[in-house]
């Protein structure tokens, strides 16, 4: 079942490269007591996500934090080394946004927003959406229907609808 509006986001665990290899990080840790939004897209590298997803909380992200999110994270299901490299390549990084590889899909598979596009060569990603999280609860979510469209999951729309 999908995550929605109301619901705490179940307790997960993301990679990211730290100085001496991949690290784990906790999702509560994230969220607990924080005002987070967290987006997700299909993959790194693939066109919409390289060229419009990430590029739209770059724009945002001052505007955010103007309206007290302490921190804007993007989920992918990628491994950490692909996570970092598409960090420093979009300038995601250091704009800010906290960049997460979910390379097993299991919080993707958790909420409920996982799929498969075999012809795109695309197994066990993430639907594309975006969420406003307050103290671990969803209070915001704007989902895409289709995976190659970024529009109200994109990070003006969010921000319109807090």
């Amino acid at each position: 079942m999908t995550i929605s509006v109301g619901e705490t986001l179940p307790e997960a665990s993301f990679v990211t490269l730290g100085a001496e290899g991949p690290v784990e990080v906790s999702l509560s840790d994230k969220i607990k007591g924080r005002k987070v939004v967290i987006f997700a897209v299909p993959g790194a590298f693939t066109p919409t996500c390289h060229s419009a997803h990430v590029p739209s909380f770059m724009r945002t992200i001052g505007q955010f934090t103007d309206k007290g999110v302490d921190e804007v994270i993007c989920v992918s299901v990628n491994d950490p080394f692909v996570m970092k490299s598409w960090s420093e390549a979009t300038g995601a990084g250091a704009a800010g946004i906290t960049m997460l590889a979910d390379p097993e899909s299991s919080y993707t598979t958790a909420i409920g927003m996982n799929f498969d596009a075999p012809p795109a060569g695309l197994i066990a990603r993430s639907k594309r959406y975006a969420m406003l999280v307050e103290d671990g609860v969803v209070t915001v979510l704007n989902q895409e229907e289709s995976p190659g469209q970024c529009e109200i999951s994109a990070g003006e729309s969010l921000l319109g609808a807090i």
